[in-house]
């Protein structure tokens, strides 16, 4: 393992992907040239690991903290992992209904949804990936690292049913939901401690409600020219958009690349 010199970690959609959800090849050029610097770059993401495989190829990435934090992954190996019971889902399926919801199961490699609804379809065009393949029980036979609730609305009778449990609203079509106390900044922190890197310094980069963990557990704190208003309050520095190169300019404005 490389003696590192720094950590970035990078959300996706709005941050460190253009407005079609790709890697374009500056992005491509600027993880190189981080890598050349000994300076390791990490993808922080909602998303599982099996959505983003080809994003991770383009951009030159081999470490991920995916599903919020539920799963991480450094230069392609498993080192943290924490996981659904199988009541708990149950418990979920059971609420997701009697609302007239629909709910998905991920693990690192899968994704599996109850039914298809127009929402659910709106979600994943959203970020421009397939609605997954129904399956309402996978929970009985596959580890489930998080879940997602498809709705535009009800995210209050969650938060009051489901205590025990974090939601993060991704996009104005789905909840990501995670075991309480796993967030990107968890995994920020159980990334550096897990490899003996506490001493170095970390640069968080996002632009949506579910970045706010990961800039605060960050030293360095870029939030996108098009974040939330409240994401960029608690910046250190506000980048350009995602859209005009924000990326790159951030990491040249810190002498990263």
């Amino acid at each position: 393992m490389t003696n590192y010199k720094a950590i970035t970690f990078f959300d996706l959609d709005g941050t460190l992907l253009d407005g079609n959800s790709k890697i374009t090849p500056e992005i491509a050029a600027a993880i190189q040239a981080l890598k050349d610097n000994d300076i390791l770059p990490v993808i922080a993401t909602g998303r599982t690991e099996m959505e983003i495989r080809q994003i991770m190829r383009d951009a030159g990435i081999t470490s991920a903290a995916t599903m919020n934090g539920s799963c991480i992954s450094v230069e392609g190996e498993e080192i943290y992992s924490v996981r659904f019971s199988k009541e708990e889902c149950q418990k979920m399926r059971d609420h997701i209904e009697e609302q007239g919801h629909a709910l998905c199961f991920y693990n690192r490699d899968n994704i599996w949804s109850t039914h298809h609804t127009e929402t659910m379809r709106k979600a994943y065009g959203f970020i421009h990936s397939d609605v997954p393949p129904i399956d309402p029980s996978a929970f009985q036979d596959h580890p489930i690292n998080m879940l997602l609730i498809l709705s535009e609305s009800g995210d209050e009778y969650y938060h009051e049913h489901f205590p025990e449990l974090t939601f993060y609203r991704n996009s104005p079509y789905s909840i990501d939901t995670v075991k309480k106390g796993i967030s990107k900044g968890a995994g920020v922190k159980r990334l550096k401690e897990t490899l003996n890197l506490e001493n170095i310094p970390t640069f968080g980069f996002g632009d949506g409600p579910n970045d706010f963990a990961l800039l605060q557990a960050c030293d360095h704190k870029i939030a996108m020219g098009n974040a939330y208003d409240e994401l960029k309050e608690i910046a250190t520095f506000i980048t350009k958009k995602n859209t005009e190169g924000g990326i790159v300019h951030a990491l040249k404005h810190f002498d990263l690349i």
